[in-house]
């Protein structure tokens, strides 16, 4: 993977920002929406640099929380009125877009 800057760090992080409650975006959406050339930079950023944002609001492309994150993640997003069938969060009802 090519170094990735303090820029494009904060680029994901103010976008993971703006996703409203009740509302979900996708990797993909904000690696997009950030200029960068794929998802799994945005998954490394949140993976590294997430703590303090609202980290269940990124999901896969899918629709499903990644398998290690699942229960916690579905909580969380059920807490603010985001419903899961089956696992998999509709990104028809629910995705945010930049």
């Amino acid at each position: 993977m090519a170094a990735i800057t303090e820029e494009q760090v904060e680029t994901v992080r103010a976008l993971v920002r703006a996703i409203p409650s009740g509302r979900v975006s996708t990797y993909g959406d904000i690696a997009d929406a950030a200029g960068l050339p794929s998802p799994r930079i945005v998954a490394w950023i949140m993976r590294t640099d997430s703590s303090d944002l609202a980290w269940h609001r990124v999901i896969r492309a899918s629709g499903r929380p990644a398998p290690h994150l699942e229960t916690r993640q579905l909580e969380r997003l059920r807490a603010e009125g985001v419903l899961a069938d089956d696992g998999r969060v509709s990104l028809k009802q629910y995705r945010h877009t930049f």
